[in-house]
């Protein structure tokens, strides 16, 4: 084999990764700030304040997965159990 098709088999693994990589944030993280809190139809305009909010969403996602290891939580209840999401309640999860 030469050090070409080795190059071209990096190359693919490489790019095989990359693509799973992504693959994963756009099915994990993305898809459920948009069907959980309609992060595509949100009509912040100002940078920002865009960018403040997807740390919050992201912020209370994990919260939420920390919620399902510790309780029978699921993915479906978490729109509910956003809405009932406290500061206080959400302190104690991250402390």
């Amino acid at each position: 084999m030469s050090s070409l098709g080795h190059q071209e088999t990096s190359d693919q693994a490489l790019l095989d990764a990359v693509r799973g990589h992504w693959s994963a944030i756009e099915n994990g993280v993305h898809h459920t700030r948009d069907v959980s809190f309609g992060e595509d139809r949100s009509r912040i305009a100002h940078p920002t304040a865009a960018r403040v909010m997807a740390t919050l969403r992201n912020l209370v996602i994990g919260i939420y997965n920390l919620e399902q290891e510790r309780s029978d939580a699921t993915a479906a209840s978490l729109p509910t159990w956003q809405r009932q999401l406290t500061a206080s309640k959400a302190m104690r999860f991250i402390l």
